[in-house]
């Protein structure tokens, strides 16, 4: 029996990484909130703004809910809820990787 590994594809369909697309310790620059209105407003309270650095800290007990670290706090998200929040991509530029 083989088993494959899970490809990483959540923002795979627009191009966009997805802060579902982190593991645990990586981090990404958050660019935008795919999200109904009043949950991208709490979000957003919550310190998940355009521009904020997001750390993708680990999973919940029962492998349920993502925990994410963001100005200061740790945050749960679902992982279709994560799947919604889209990353900066970065580029290389001779060398330099602007975020």
């Amino acid at each position: 029996m083989t088993f494959k590994k899970s490809t990483r594809a959540h923002g795979a369909a627009n191009g966009s990484p997805t802060l579902a697309d982190l593991r645990n310790g990586e981090e990404g620059v958050l660019d935008r909130l795919d999200l109904a209105e009043d949950v991208a407003r709490r979000l957003m309270e919550l310190g998940f703004l355009p521009g904020n650095t997001i750390v993708s800290a680990r999973r919940a007990p029962g492998g349920g809910a993502r925990v994410f670290q963001v100005d200061g706090s740790e945050v749960a998200l679902r992982d279709d809820t994560a799947a919604r929040l889209f990353l900066r991509t970065r580029i290389e530029i001779g060398g330099l990787v602007t975020p």
